[in-house]
């Protein structure tokens, strides 16, 4: 147990008053009367002091006084052996010994500037006495040394995705759907595109890893940025219901096999003040590609980006010049009879400008390969029957690399360290959890946050072979006090014998004897997984709080999630639904078969993916589950984006049978149970059609489907309307079990 007070061999703080009773009354009858209650205190201290999680305290606390405690803005010093971090508005510094300094705190921060700041800025460091932060429409510089801090640009007002170049003190930034570069000194605009056509943001609705819309060269004399042409995208309504009368918010929205986004990737050079385009496919101006990935060469002279087919089962690495545009050629290509999905750019060597890392599944597992800049596979550097999830970096010679990947274990994270000739890998950390790091840019150390189900977080300074120099943060037990149950994490075959992972939370009083009602908590869908061994096992901390109501909660990542190899995700090409439906019900069989379980009793919930998975279990599988909360599902899969949808889906032209399938308003006859369906009526990932859509088929069959909205939220309710949307759904599945 972790409640604090309670012995090790003991299960619960209601422990049987008898038995200590018979055991001192064996004792000297003169027994101190005073030790006799302090047993009897120690005992009963859980009972009497520990505290249930109450939903709202969970669901607030997630976030806030219940996550472990963390060093903010823990990063290193650009080229120093040195951390710093922010604690109490205090500047801190923490050697390689891990001997702390204090540098610099708001108030002697606020003395060198105008307008007071209420908490310490998110700083990045040039060198170790010069650091920038922005603040509004700001960047200024602090010097350390000099303690002084001025204001080295400022843009205007209406300005929105900013990237500042440091080393010219540049910024570029947009203006509504155009793009603006602006110095200290004035601002020019670059792009003056018609309405509907988008500069400088990210495109593709952030698939294929895309996270901004701009990218400086390495000298930042030169701007690449992504545009995107939406006008042919058909318009979709999102009303804003806070208006008198409501107001209508119209987004652009690409639903699988309409018209989608044409995509372009611009150059301004700054110095010769001229704007071109990239000669990408000939110069096809349509939608039947996209562009993601976009690199530049460490000399400036040369861009690289993935190039996609609208199908996502073919792409190339393409190289263009950065003064003219001009195509190069294609530097490597992959292909995949169900898809590829490029998520990272080229990672160019510290030992030749001609020598790049790219990431590729095509041994089945995510791992990273050396090429020259003109295609030559060179060889396999990281390898093994596991995925690589992060480069980190490179050591300061440039031949090793550190990368973050799960391990033979998939739960996991752990550090690795490669050769980049491809003739060794070691893994550098020990403890069994979930480890991310951060390599200083000497590459001489690097700094490991641990955690696991056990341990909230320790953070700990690492040196290039893994060794320990210092443990520089332990966070304590948030939870030192509140009364929870068991986390078990653990493996089971799924029908075909191939191994999933599971999570079970029981509650702290629980007893194998008796049969307790389970929730299962699904998403099941690609890019997600759920069951990790880090701090309570990644589960949020509401579902404690029902355990502690008398549930076991359960989670299985069953085929099509994440971080196990290509086959593992691929398994649910074009039949979206099928696959995971038979791993939810394979283990949810299994967990029924248990003696601790009240088979009657079981209900399913998840959002997004998950409430697609729960709306097909309790429609396509009834009688499993008597009680569903599906939070913004996909309800029918053509009403879904482009991007996604075609690549795990194609297209409903091209695969009718598989989007026949998975629509599930035509299965709402089945429905046996309860089910209560939850939207965003601001949502503009799973657009509220989908639940319009099971409503009517619903209302056409005379079935009775529960549905519940929240005005002006998006694809998830948070803040605090959070505490109600999961005390909705947890009074519902009580009130329905």
């Amino acid at each position: 147990m972790r409640n604090g007070c309670y012995p090790p061999s003991l299960s619960h703080p209601q422990v049987d008053l008898a038995i200590f009773t018979t055991y001192f009354s064996r004792l000297n009858p003169v027994m101190n009367k005073t030790l006799f209650l302090s047993a009897i205190a120690f005992v009963f201290c859980g009972s009497i002091f520990a505290q249930k999680l109450s939903i709202e305290e969970a669901v607030m606390g997630n976030y806030g006084k219940l996550n472990p405690d963390n060093l903010s803005q823990l990063q290193w010093i650009e080229g120093e052996n040195e951390l710093s971090y922010v604690e109490e508005n205090k500047l801190m510094v923490i050697n390689k010994r891990g001997k702390e300094d204090l540098r610099l705190t708001l108030d002697e921060l606020n003395t060198q500037i105008e307008d007071s700041l209420s908490s310490f800025p998110k700083i990045t460091w040039i060198d170790k006495n010069n650091f920038y932060f922005d603040r509004g429409k700001s960047f200024y510089k602090t010097n350390i040394k000099k303690d002084e801090t001025e204001i080295v640009l400022q843009y205007e007002a209406e300005g929105a995705n900013a990237d500042y170049h440091q080393g010219t003190n540049r910024v570029a930034y947009t203006v509504d759907n155009n793009l603006y570069i602006g110095n200290r000194k004035s601002s020019v605009q670059i792009t003056e595109e018609p309405e509907g056509v988008v500069s400088g943001q990210a495109i593709h609705r952030y698939e294929f890893g895309i996270s901004k819309g701009t990218f400086w060269s390495p000298d930042g004399n030169r701007l690449a940025f992504y545009q995107k042409d939406e006008r042919p995208v058909s318009d979709y309504p999102i009303p804003d219901y806070t208006e008198m009368p409501a107001a209508d918010n119209t987004i652009k929205y690409p639903m699988a096999g309409q018209d989608s986004e044409i995509p372009k990737v611009g150059v301004y050079d700054i110095q010769n003040e001229r704007l071109l385009y990239l000669d990408i496919e000939d110069g096809k101006s349509d939608d039947s590609f996209y562009v993601t990935n976009l690199t530049w060469s460490e000399d400036g002279n040369t861009i690289y980006a993935a190039v996609v087919n609208r199908d996502q089962n073919e792409m190339y690495l393409g190289a263009w010049t950065a003064h003219r545009g001009d195509f190069l050629g294609k530097v490597l290509d992959e292909s995949d009879a169900e898809y590829v999905e490029p998520e990272h750019g080229p990672i160019f060597s510290k030992r030749s400008k001609y020598l790049m890392l790219w990431f590729s599944e095509r041994s089945g597992f995510n791992h990273l390969y050396m090429y020259d800049t003109k295609g030559n596979l060179k060889h396999q550097v990281t390898s093994g029957d596991f995925d690589v999830t992060e480069f980190i970096g490179f050591n300061e010679d440039g031949d090793y690399i550190y990368v973050q990947a799960t391990g033979e274990n998939p739960t996991e994270r752990h550090i690795y360290k490669a050769a980049v000739d491809g003739s060794e890998m070691k893994k550098l950390t020990t403890e069994a959890g979930t480890h991310s790091a951060k390599l200083s840019s000497t590459g001489e150390y690097f700094v490991d946050s641990f955690s696991n189900m056990e341990t909230p977080r320790v953070i700990t300074l690492r040196d290039s072979e893994g060794e320990k120099e210092a443990t520089i943060f332990k966070a304590d037990d948030p939870l030192e006090g509140k009364q929870y149950g068991e986390t078990e994490i653990f493996s089971h075959p799924a029908a075909d014998g191939t191994p999933l992972w599971c999570r079970m939370i029981k509650p702290s009083d629980f007893d194998e004897t008796k049969e307790y009602p389970v929730l299962v908590y699904v998403y099941n869908g690609p890019h997600v997984q759920l069951v990790r061994n880090t701090w309570m096992a990644a589960a949020p901390l509401w579902m404690h709080s029902l355990a502690e109501d008398g549930f076991i909660i359960f989670t299985v990542d069953g085929r099509g999630s994440a971080n196990r190899g290509i086959d593992f995700e691929q398994a649910v090409f074009r039949n979206l639904g099928d696959l995971e439906m038979e791993d939810q019900i394979h283990l949810t069989n299994w967990l029924k078969e248990q003696p601790y379980t009240d088979e009657e009793k079981f209900a399913i919930h998840g959002w997004s993916y998950g409430g697609f998975m729960t709306t097909s279990l309790m429609l396509r599988k009834p009688g499993n589950f008597k009680v569903g909360v599906a939070g913004g599902p996909v309800i029918d899969w053509k009403y879904y984006e482009v991007m996604y949808t075609e690549r795990y889906m194609d297209t409903p032209e091209t695969n009718p049978e598989g989007f026949e399938k998975a629509a599930l308003p035509q299965y709402v006859e089945n429905l046996e149970g309860k089910l209560l369906s939850i939207h965003g009526t601001s949502d503009d990932v799973v657009v509220l059609q989908h639940n319009m859509a099971l409503l009517k088929a619903s209302i056409e069959k005379g079935v009775q489907i529960d549905f519940m909205a929240y005005p002006g939220h998006p694809h998830n309710v948070h803040g605090k309307d959070r505490v109600h949307l999961m005390t909705k759904i947890i009074e519902y599945i009580k009130a329905n079990l």
